[in-house]
């Protein structure tokens, strides 16, 4: 019997989908949470896993979001010797700051500079770097985003509002099962001597996908 042909990492990587709260108060629950909720309470009669730990697991997927890979980027902008071990192993230099990756996805930052500009792209499913910037955003996932971008990057990141002088090179980056990327944006001007609090702040979800720039200070 014939099947349809997908890829096979259309579906099973990519498994850490948002999950509806567990209690959300809405009329009755649905399959899924009355799965999930045999399920969990299955793992703790058995004493596999406790109930914080499960709870703590659903925190960390959901708590995961660009503000951690914004963290990641003003850190890099405001101390070298990061930005070096960021560029080097990107997956060490998070795991550092305590941002752990599961399923062990390889992570590999790059940076864009005067005359080079990365976007990132999965052009087989919407690999993603889910533990820095939390869920992808609906568009990333879109066949539109996934093919054009390759194609025609440049007007791809026009319709984004991002217009690059016509000599700086596009690189169009794929995302894989093992792998994912991080866009270090260019450091703003005028940002001298900033904290990475304040930094952080100007470190958009889209700067770090590549069809941003950072922020320009106010």
């Amino acid at each position: 019997m014939s099947t349809p042909h997908h890829h096979h990492h259309d579906h099973d990587h990519d498994h850490d989908h948002d999950h509806a709260p567990i209690e959300d108060g809405e009329g009755p629950p649905g399959p899924f949470q009355i799965l999930e909720r045999a399920l969990r309470e299955l793992l703790i009669e058995k004493g596999i896993l406790t109930a914080e730990q499960i709870t703590r697991q659903i925190e960390l997927q959901e708590g995961r979001t660009p503000e951690l890979g914004a963290s990641v980027i003003a850190k890099a902008w405001a101390d070298p010797e990061f930005h070096a071990e960021l560029k080097r192993d990107a997956r060490a230099a998070v795991a550092r700051l305590g941002i752990t990756i599961p399923d062990a996805p390889e992570l590999i930052a790059l940076e864009n500079e005067e005359g080079l500009h990365h976007v990132i792209a999965c052009t087989l499913c919407s690999c993603y770097p889910r533990m820095l910037l939390g869920v992808p955003p609906a568009w990333y996932k879109s066949k539109a985003y996934r093919s054009r971008v390759v194609l025609d990057p440049r007007g791809v990141l026009a319709e984004f509002g991002l217009t690059l002088p016509e000599e700086t090179r596009i690189r169009v980056v794929d995302s894989t099962a093992d792998l994912r990327y991080l866009v270090i944006p260019r450091r703003p001007e005028g940002t001298e001597g900033w904290d990475e609090a304040r930094l952080a702040a100007l470190v958009t979800r889209d700067s770090m996908i590549g069809t941003a720039v950072a922020l320009a200070p106010d």
